[in-house]
């Protein structure tokens, strides 16, 4: 039951005020004597006189008792903000002559001298409420929200649908669209619960956020240190939402008011073992990975499709607004790699991906310093798109069928048709590792092992990677359709990679004659070279051809097959 209480504001007359659970009077915006909170003052018993007066006031509204700071403030900034944003008025400016640290808290108008506080306290103490003057790593205010800004982003709700809590002033958005500095109805004098990230999608609607496994997901924290949530009394990804990644105020990261400033503290304070199923940090620290550690702020949303800086981040590969446990299969992108962008087959940017392959492409095709062939070869090539391209005289099925309708060395369900991943070469290793060639104890982020080196003896696990898809027993079976690969790679101790290129050999550089089957042969050191003048392949049709080069001390001038 509410009760009325009675406060004097002069000595003339006398004004109901109405109390209740949520009244000012028991939050730590009561800074008097009574109040609940550490910060409050040592003597002076008025409430409502640390922000207002009847008279004398500031000419703010309302009735403020306060003065201004006068001061610039270092506001926020990213290359994905379509506001204006400017200096902070309105009611945004009147909470900042607290919250900036800056004017003594008993500094009113209406007192000659300054109100004390307990424990010698002049201004707001360091901590999350004292905003400092740097604004750069607080969500951004003062700024008009109109429809216009909401079409221009493409990713914020019209402001006309803003009738619940959160409010604008004079069609801005201000500190007090989202908290009440008169009632702690939430957590921070919020208007809306934060939880299930209520309050953000008030103003924010984030493509693919509905149907997102950090919208859905019920998976908790394990209690190993450290906490990745900044919220105590919510549990799950889904509970915590938006605050999984973002801080609205004091954010450890600027850039889009990230929890922490290296971009991959971000993903990997949950996906380390301790809340998602996979533990993606002990990938990323492996020998051969994609180093996500290597740059800061290199990375940026808007960024072009094709990487013109290379770099490493979980973003680049992942959207966190979109990612969900959706599968799919081969060539199509599952659900992990949802609203990313990328460059197709023709090398025309895409966004969204539809294919695996063309998120690869962002850095494996023409980009100023990309990956090179690890293998020195007749035919050289580093644009991975090339290699892939369905009018190569050869390649490995990425991006199509294979040309190669005769592959009797297949293990089922794989047939000529089938299609397969980059990942599916290329991805962690272990048992029950995350998909993804996120880190490998292999050269290369290889999912298994694939040896190279001359004089490797063959065994199930020298090359592994290869005996996933190519059954071991046909390729090492003398009276196999090809008998050559056992007289190669068991008796001569020659690796798979001297003679096959992996990836393909690219229709601007090989033909049908010469470089089926992914010949392409390893040139220089422990490799072909040529023999009276001569370094080639010739395929003579089916399980026929010969090989006119001088390789490992023999002569093929030319040596051929069958016998």
């Amino acid at each position: 039951m509410k009760k009325i209480n009675y406060i004097c504001l002069t000595v003339f007359f006398i004004i109901p005020f109405v109390v209740d659970s949520q009244s000012i009077i028991n939050t730590v915006h009561n800074l008097s004597v009574s109040g609940p909170g550490t910060i409050k003052a040592t003597s002076e018993s008025e409430i409502c006189i640390f922000c207002h007066t009847p008279h004398n006031s500031n000419p703010a509204s309302p009735l403020w008792n306060r003065q201004d700071q006068g001061l610039n403030y270092t506001l926020y900034n990213s290359s994905t903000t379509q506001a204006a944003l400017g200096q902070p008025d309105g009611a945004s400016f009147l909470c900042l002559s607290c919250h900036d640290g800056t004017i003594a808290l008993g500094n009113v108008l209406s007192r000659a001298t300054p109100i004390t506080f307990a424990g010698g306290i002049t201004i707001m103490p360091t901590g999350t409420s004292n905003l400092t003057t740097v604004l750069s790593n607080d969500h951004p205010v003062s700024f008009v929200y109109n429809s216009a800004l909401a079409a221009a982003d493409g990713e914020l709700n019209d402001p006309a649908t803003l009738t619940g809590p959160v409010k604008l002033e004079n069609s801005k958005l201000q500190c007090t669209s989202c908290h009440d500095p008169h009632q702690n109805l939430f957590s921070d004098f919020l208007v809306a619960t934060t939880q299930n990230s209520d309050l953000c999608i008030f103003c924010h609607d984030q493509d693919y956020w509905l149907n997102t496994t950090h919208r859905t997901s019920a998976q908790t924290w394990n209690g190993s240190s450290p906490d990745p949530w900044p919220h105590s009394e919510y549990t799950t990804v889904a509970q915590n939402a938006c605050e999984n990644c973002h801080n609205p105020h004091t954010a450890g990261g600027n850039l889009r008011l990230m929890n922490f400033a290296p971009e991959e503290n971000n993903c990997l304070d949950c996906h380390n073992g301790n809340v998602a199923a996979k533990n993606i940090q002990v990938q990323v620290n492996k020998t051969y990975r994609h180093n996500v550690y290597n740059y800061l702020n290199v990375h940026d949303p808007v960024e072009t499709p094709l990487v013109s800086n290379l770099h490493d981040e979980c973003t680049d590969c992942h959207d966190p607004h979109a990612s969900n446990p959706i599968t799919a299969a081969a060539p199509y992108a599952n659900g992990f790699l949802a609203g990313v962008k990328g460059i197709d087959q023709n090398g025309a940017p895409v966004n969204p991906i539809q294919f695996e392959y063309e998120l690869c492409y962002r850095c494996h095709t023409a980009t100023p310093g990309m990956p090179v062939s690890p293998t020195a070869r007749q035919l050289g090539q580093n644009n991975v798109r090339l290699e892939f391209s369905t009018l190569n005289p050869s390649y490995h099925p990425v991006t199509g069928p294979g040309q190669n309708p005769n592959v009797p060395s297949l293990i089922a369900p794989l047939t000529t048709s089938s299609m397969i991943y980059c990942t599916d070469c290329h991805a962690s290793d272990g048992a029950n590792a995350p998909a993804g060639p996120h880190g490998s104890i292999y050269p290369h982020i290889m999912k298994l092992q694939y040896l190279t080196a001359d004089g490797t003896v063959e065994s199930a696990s020298s090359y592994a990677l290869c005996y996933s898809c190519h059954s071991r027993a046909e390729i090492t079976n003398e009276n196999s359709a090809f008998p050559e690969h056992r007289k190669h790679v068991v008796e001569k101790q020659i690796p798979c990679n001297d003679c096959h290129d992996p990836h393909g050999i690219s229709n601007t550089q090989g033909n049908i004659t010469n470089n089926t089957n992914l010949i392409n042969f390893k040139i220089g050191s422990g490799g072909a070279a040529p023999v009276n003048g001569q370094l080639k392949f010739e395929d003579l049709g089916l399980y026929t051809g010969r090989c006119f080069l001088n390789c490992h001390s023999k002569i093929h001038n030319p040596l051929g097959y069958p016998n």
